[in-house]
């Protein structure tokens, strides 16, 4: 009995010592409890920091749901990046970048380059200080116009007119008839000598009348001085009054040199600085000259003022209208660090200076970036602010990648980002079943009809075409949509009908602007597409808000503006 006493005890003993380590161990409930708390707070998180935006208007972002202040449109999840693209950067495809010739270049140092010269841009023209006007001295009809042309070179006495002047014909009457009483009425003879010298007649001619006792019907114009033709004033026939121009005359021995110069440059200038300048046309001569004019006046449309130099053209080589290069030595803007980028990088919108900078060497992202502009030297700005050197920036086709930011709803050149850009169509991602990609296919070929019935001006074309375009959309499952394809679809289609039922090429394109924002968003989500589907863009469009189309040809042939404005646009993406 003790024993078995004893083997009880034991065993409970033993009973109580397992029980304890293993209930003293978290239990499968507790953990799964655990692990369920620390989702949730991972999804409250996530939850925390989802942002809502309109498909319609991607610049809207919200922390709620709710209605898009635009178009009241509900608001939808916006996605994070998962390519690690900041806010304001956006990528373009190496196909659209080839067919828009898209070049980037890496920002250098200014300094080493053009040390301390300042550049300037310019060209040859008259020297007003040295033009004249050859009238007529008395009143008449030109009988021989001895000067053919413009740029007939003029000397100094040579024959220009002969005309008939009935006033002049009176007078040589009068010289004939005092000259017998010059002995009686030395006066009255003096007098009628003296008006037809202010008629420009000389000693010669007046001595030659009074000799012959003839009257001249016809008399000639000669040049008081050298000079090349620069306009005729006058033609043959033409009866001209005392005083009246006939010629224009230049003379070219001594010319201008006017240059434009930035506002932020006026200072840098003075009278009596030395301009060595250049020419294409004498690439290998250089012409010296030294600034006479400084234009008090600030031109308000190009914020410059004209500089102007005086040159010596004793051999007339330099003819009005050439371009020329100047250059300022000893100037300097600035001693601190100035960066240099070709003129074709910056868009200036008046206001700002905006250029794209491409912040992955090995992928085309961009991103717009403000600057601020120093000197202007010939076809290099200065930038003093928002770029740093080796930074690698557009410098041709910087119109196609802002409007393909602007496709994107990203910060561009019109778009601050505090803007509302109603026109951006961004590249959202559509979850589309393939019932719904084949019908957006098959309205594909309509749709590119309407296009080109558009740019043919017809208003028959347009309606047939988006008729199609309509049967063909109206294949698609709505049971396959989402809310946001949903309310695209139902857009898409209320513009088709619109564009049918429109008898007016005016209001058809107003409606094939709306068609565009919702039907590229579709096409841009398709797989798979039989032919490349470009995106192209006029800046005009939409009173000057810009707007889209989709195209198979690389030419532009503009559907908003036709035969007026055929070449607009330019092409900012493809679809494969």
């Amino acid at each position: 009995m003790k024993k078995s006493i004893i083997y009880i005890m034991l065993a409970m003993t033993i009973g109580l010592l397992v029980g304890y380590f293993i209930f003293d161990e978290p239990s499968d409930d507790t953990m799964v409890k655990n692990d369920s708390t620390k989702v949730s707070n991972d999804h409250f998180e996530e939850t925390a920091n989802q942002m809502w935006t309109c498909s319609m208007h991607p610049q809207i972002m919200q922390p709620e749901p709710g209605d898009c202040p635009i178009c009241g449109m509900d608001l939808i999840p916006a996605e994070s990046s998962s390519d690690g693209l900041a806010a304001d950067q956006f990528k373009m495809t190496k196909n659209a970048m080839a067919l828009a010739n898209i070049q980037t270049s890496i920002v250098g140092d200014a300094e080493g380059k053009n040390g301390n010269i300042i550049s300037l841009t310019g060209k040859i023209v008259e020297n007003e200080e040295a033009n004249s006007v050859q009238a007529s001295y008395f009143d008449g009809r030109i009988e021989r116009l001895n000067v053919s042309y413009e740029g007939q070179e003029v000397r100094k006495g040579q024959l220009l007119a002969t005309i008939y002047a009935p006033n002049l014909v009176a007078a040589q009457q009068e010289l004939i008839t005092t000259a017998s009483l010059k002995e009686s009425q030395p006066a009255l003879y003096k007098s009628v000598r003296s008006k037809l010298k202010l008629w420009k007649l000389s000693e010669s001619q007046i001595n030659s009348i009074e000799e012959s006792g003839k009257v001249r019907e016809n008399f000639p114009i000669y040049a008081t001085v050298s000079g090349t033709v620069s306009e005729k004033m006058a033609e043959e026939g033409d009866y001209v009054k005392q005083g009246q121009p006939i010629l224009k005359l230049s003379n070219l021995n001594s010319v201008w040199a006017e240059f434009d110069a930035y506002e932020n440059q006026i200072s840098l200038f003075k009278k009596g600085q030395e301009i060595k300048m250049t020419t294409n046309a004498y690439p290998n001569k250089k012409f010296d000259a030294r600034i006479s004019f400084i234009d008090p006046v600030l031109n308000t449309q190009t914020r410059v003022v004209t500089v102007r130099a005086t040159i010596q053209n004793n051999n007339n080589l330099l003819k009005p209208g050439m371009f020329v290069a100047g250059n300022i030595e000893g100037v300097s803007a600035s001693k601190k660090q100035q960066l240099i980028v070709p003129a074709s990088a910056v868009m200036w919108t008046g206001e700002r200076s905006v250029v794209y900078v491409k912040t992955n060497p090995d992928e085309p992202v961009f991103e717009m970036r403000e600057v601020t502009i120093g000197n202007r030297n010939g076809e290099i700005y200065t930038i003093t602010n928002g770029l740093e050197n080796g930074d690698e920036i557009v410098i041709n086709g910087t119109f196609t990648v802002d409007a393909a930011a602007q496709l994107r709803g990203k910060k561009s050149m019109m778009n601050q980002g505090d803007v509302q850009d109603e026109n951006a169509i961004s590249e959202m991602k559509m979850e589309l079943s393939q019932e719904t990609q084949k019908a957006i296919k098959k309205s594909l070929k309509p749709y590119l009809d309407m296009k080109d019935a558009f740019v043919e001006g017809n208003i028959a074309g347009v309606s047939a075409s988006a008729k199609t375009t309509l049967e063909q959309i109206q294949l698609i499952p709505e049971s396959d949509l989402g809310k946001m394809e949903q309310s695209h679809i139902s857009k898409i289609k209320q513009m088709l009908i619109a564009l049918n039922e429109a008898d007016n090429i005016k209001n058809q394109r107003d409606h094939f602007v709306v068609l565009n924002q919702n039907m590229v968003p579709f096409v841009m989500n398709i797989k798979n597409i039989d032919l490349q589907i470009l995106i192209q863009k006029c800046p005009m469009a939409n009173n000057n808000k810009g707007a889209f189309w989709l195209s198979a040809n690389k030419e532009i042939r503009n559907p908003y503006y036709g035969e007026q404005m055929m070449t607009c646009g330019s092409v900012i993406d493809s679809i494969l």
